[in-house]
């Protein structure tokens, strides 16, 4: 049986979720065409601590940085390191932070440059199909009805690979709860959503191919077909009626708005 959070929790998990949205747009303001996505590690890093907060992906389960730093055909896990950025990549940026005992997590992917308008579109379908996913998840409702609606808006219409393997999951003073929360599923299936339940919803869609590989790295998880992959993420409390999102993607528009090196079109 599923328990939702309390009032309190909640408040906590908020927090951690400010932490996260200032660093990931900590990081949009540095990047520039030659930045290694292991210098971007370290800027996030650095940020994360200088805000009292503890990187919540560093050490778990043996993952040595503080983001996971997707690049083009990556889809998450992405390993920061010495690849210099270019233009006409894309890359998604996941960073958790641990806080007061709670955990924050989200993710947010960014253009850079001449990305191809393929890829933009990639990006305004996914980023949308966060916020289909995020209207079912309210009292009542089931996992099922989360990843039904993420699956239709990106696959069913328009024909994007929704990737299996891996989940969305539940939220708190752990980094990782139950349930998982995968973004495909039937309608009325799966567990039943509850008052105050805290998920991490977040679409992870490939332009090609639904199928993904393991890089060499043992972490990095790429698409089997070698074409980009996009990812976002929000932290979302089930409530009736209407959930309510507890991380902001505010800083970090305006932070890609604001970088000449980012494409920020497909916001418009």
């Amino acid at each position: 049986m599923l328990q939702g959070k309390t009032e309190i929790e909640i408040d906590l998990i908020i927090q951690s979720a400010a932490i996260v949205e200032a660093a990931i747009a900590e990081v949009a303001k540095h990047i520039t065409l030659g930045i290694t996505t292991l210098e971007l590690d370290t800027i996030a890093d650095n940020f994360i601590v200088q805000q009292g907060g503890v990187p919540s992906f560093k050490g778990y389960e043996g993952f040595p940085y503080a983001s996971c730093i997707s690049v083009n055909d990556a889809v998450v896990h992405g390993f920061p390191n010495n690849y210099a950025l270019q233009d006409g990549d894309v890359i998604s940026v996941d960073i958790g932070v641990y806080k007061n005992g709670y955990h924050g997590d989200s993710a947010y992917s960014f253009a850079i440059g001449n990305v191809a308008p393929e890829v933009l579109q990639l990006m305004k379908v996914t980023k949308a199909s966060l916020y289909y996913g995020i209207e079912k998840a309210i009292v009542g409702n089931r996992i099922g009805d989360i990843g039904n609606a993420i699956h239709h808006y990106t696959n069913r219409l328009n024909g994007y690979g929704v990737v299996k393997d891996l989940v969305g999951h539940g939220l708190g003073a752990q980094l990782h709860e139950d349930p998982q929360v995968p973004n495909l599923g039937q309608r009325g299936n799966g567990h039943k959503l509850v008052n105050g339940l805290v998920l991490a919803i977040e679409p992870m869609i490939n332009l090609g191919t639904a199928m993904v590989i393991t890089d060499t790295d043992g972490w990095t998880i790429r698409t089997k077909d070698g074409k980009p992959s996009v990812h976002y993420e929000h932290d979302v409390c089930v409530r009736k009626g209407k959930a309510k999102i507890l991380s902001s993607f505010a800083k970090i528009e305006q932070a890609e708005r604001d970088n000449p090196t980012l494409n920020a079109s497909y916001l418009d």
